[in-house]
């Protein structure tokens, strides 16, 4: 009998690359390419390859444990876990009040679990206390381009778009290891005559296939995005009539700008003025060009200013808005862009619309059968969570994450998850943080359920099951069903993702991210659904005929592009923002004289929990390293594979010198896959941006130590 293929997508990056599944006699799975899909074309990196080796039983959780008197996690049954977890949660909000519950969330959610967990938050246990590791992701590129353009998708417009684009300047990007298969729209780009311009601290993979490669000091992208624009009003090339027409504020721009002289620029960030003015040449003389920034410039305690910093670049020479130009940002996990527009964001509810909108929640409380009122407002960050955990919070409930390894002060943040009067966790594999849980539940993962994901590009998506999960295993939804009828929340709650999936349509309609015309039959019969995509009737009638599908007029497209027409602002217009340098939150000093920056490697994903356990990736990429410049290593007396001691303000980690002149010789670089004595995320500053609370982890000042073997 021949196996049934799937259709479906990776479970790795926001890429979400197609990809078929064949279940195979001796119950492995076999991934094959997808070629019609227009994202990948079939291409997939190891991580995608390998995918479906996590699916073994010997890999992952296949039975609820539970933390015995001795402190052992035992096996038990779904009932005794799943009645502790509701007792624990209910003996803390009756002891010490709602907001003493966490809930933490994770960008590998579908869209209908992160929808659910935000009402499963807000409705059952009533607390504000909800966030996810998303925010650690693109929040501030979230947070400028809402200032900017009134609305946040990752990128406004298609990948296909980057191959006819004249010019792409990529900011703090990686991506040829980050996300592999998107590196051909680049060469393309390349191939077709157009610029690719990389900005970055380390000569990369990705900055080896530049026609320009900048290295900054990490910390420094705000001064550089500065130091163009005044470039560009200094030489003239700003598009005066655009400017006039589609923006407000570039007078009060413009003077912040120009304030940040060429000289200037690179004292403070090490770039030639002749590289700077190679730049501002090479992105305004094409007809069109794009800025897409990344992690880089993101991950500072001034990340929305300096991603707004080349928002105004681009608004300045005309670029935003128009075909094959634009601002954009790579987001990163898998559905880090869904799962921050429906609800498990501190500060949102579904169609991304905010919390503290009396519109918003009495919309999204019709939905959900509620008083408006009942919803809690809006409450803390992700890192201000994890640092309140044991203290104002005292039991947590975490769903795909992995916050021992991925926060920022990683050690600080462990040791206040052991603080915990209770922790119950959702995972498929038993994680560093799922190790510490009183309560862990084993729940399906990609290949085993259906749900949607929304890519990079604004593209939502149906990943479909392909195989049967083991006994013993059931999905998150059927957790939260079964957790809010144990707390006395009977109906509201489906364990059918497409029956979620209706609820969440009645739920976005209207608002900014508009699902409403999007079904699961359109996404199985097209590659995706660009959103906003509203119903074809007034999205202000949310009952349930309003989406019945053979009584509605034309079906909407979807947006592959958007604000050719307008920004999404009230006047239409984009908004400059004045911003100005400023330092990173810890310079280095004579006690700690060196920077740190982090990142990713091509053979592991985020915190590793399911990578590492995968034998081909870790062949690859078995471990951290400390990758440092030869002048470094010399004055240090470390040579290639010599243990190096990396040591911070907030902790100490060990890993193997890496020694290469494809990083400055001021910096270090750590990649932060890795739990132990490595795990680079021991060293990262938690300082935060005050408009996204994103943590600064592309920079913070260490010493570097030889250690005794």
């Amino acid at each position: 009998m021949q196996s049934t293929v799937t259709p479906t997508h990776c479970p790795y990056c926001a890429l979400q690359c197609g990809m078929n599944l064949t279940p195979a006699p001796d119950g492995t799975v076999e991934v094959s390419e997808r070629a019609d899909f227009p994202v990948n074309r079939g291409a997939l990196c190891g991580k995608g390859r390998t995918a479906a080796a996590v699916l073994a039983p010997g890999v992952r959780l296949t039975s609820p444990l539970v933390r015995d008197e001795g402190g052992t996690l035992m096996p038990a049954s779904w009932d005794e876990a799943l009645d502790r977890i509701a007792a624990e949660l209910d003996r803390t909000r009756a002891q010490y009040g709602p907001d003493a519950l966490g809930v933490f969330g994770g960008g590998g959610l579908t869209n209908e679990k992160a929808y659910t967990l935000g009402k499963f938050a807000r409705v059952v246990l009533g607390t504000s206390q909800i966030d996810y590791n998303g925010r650690f992701c693109m929040s501030s590129a979230a947070a400028a381009g809402i200032k900017a353009f009134g609305l946040d998708r990752g990128l406004p417009f298609p990948l296909e778009d980057i191959p006819r684009s004249g010019c792409v300047i990529l900011v703090g990007s990686n991506l040829a290891e980050t996300m592999p298969p998107s590196l051909r729209f680049f060469t393309e780009l390349r191939e077709n005559g157009g610029t690719l311009i990389v900005i970055d601290p380390r000569r990369t993979k990705t900055a080896e296939q530049a026609d320009l490669h900048l290295a900054p000091r990490p910390g420094t992208d705000l001064a550089l995005a500065l130091g163009l624009l005044h470039l560009v009003i200094a030489e003239g090339r700003v598009d005066e009539e655009y400017v006039r027409e589609r923006t407000a504020g570039w007078e009060d721009a413009r003077a912040a700008a120009m304030a940040h002289w060429p000289e200037y620029v690179e004292r403070i960030t090490g770039v030639s003025v002749p590289q700077l003015r190679q730049t501002v040449r090479l992105f305004c003389e094409p007809e069109s060009a794009m800025v897409l920034t990344a992690r880089g410039p993101e991950q500072q305690s001034k990340g929305t200013d300096t991603v707004g910093a080349w928002i105004n670049l681009c608004l300045a020479t005309g670029r935003a808005g128009r075909p094959l130009s634009g601002y954009g940002c790579l987001t990163g996990q898998g559905n880090g862009q869904g799962g921050r527009e429906h609800g498990q964001k501190a500060d949102q509810l579904p169609g991304y619309r905010k919390l503290d909108d009396p519109a918003a929640r009495a919309h999204v409380a019709e939905v959900w059968g509620v008083d408006p009122d009942s919803l809690p407002g809006p409450g803390r960050s992700a890192y201000e969570l994890l640092d309140a955990l044991g203290s104002d919070i005292r039991s947590l409930l975490l769903m795909a994450s992995n916050p021992v390894v991925s926060a920022p002060r990683a050690a600080h943040v462990e040791e206040r998850i052991r603080s915990l009067d209770f922790l119950a966790v959702c995972d498929v594999v038993l994680s560093e943080t799922a190790a510490l849980a009183d309560v862990v539940l084993p729940v399906t993962q990609w290949a085993e359920e259906t749900g949607t994901t929304t890519n990079l590009e604004g593209r939502v998506l149906l990943r479909r099951r392909a195989v049967t999960p083991p006994d013993g295993i059931r999905s998150d939804l059927e957790v939260l069903h079964e957790l809010a009828a144990r707390l006395g929340v009977e109906k509201g709650f489906p364990t059918d993702p497409e029956e979620v999936f209706e609820e969440l349509r009645r739920a976005s309609a209207g608002g900014a991210a508009d699902y409403s015309g999007i079904t699961y039959r359109r996404l199985a019969e097209e590659d995706g659904v660009f959103w906003p995509c509203p119903a074809a009737v007034e999205t202000a009638d949310v009952s349930e005929d309003a989406f019945d599908e053979e009584e509605a007029p034309a079906v909407h497209p979807g947006t592959p592009r958007l604000f050719l027409d307008r920004f999404a602002t009230p006047d239409g217009r984009a908004r400059f923002v004045p911003v100005s340098h400023r330092a990173i939150a810890e310079e280095p000093d004579d006690e700690y004289p060196v920077l740190l920056t982090t990142g990713r490697v091509v053979a592991q994903y985020q915190s590793g929990a399911q990578t590492r356990r995968v034998a081909e990736l870790n062949a690859a990429a078995p471990g951290p390293f400390v990758e440092l410049h030869p002048r470094l290593a010399a004055r240090l007396g470390a040579a290639e594979g010599d243990p190096v001691a990396v040591v911070s303000r907030r902790g100490r980690a060990v890993a193997p010198a890496r020694i290469t002149d494809a990083i400055r010789p001021d910096t270090v670089f750590m990649p932060f896959h890795w739990p132990g004595e490595g795990r680079a995320n021991t060293l990262t500053n938690p300082a935060l941006d005050p408009t996204s609370r994103m943590p600064e982890f592309k920079a913070c000042a260490v010493r570097l130590e030889t250690v005794e073997t």
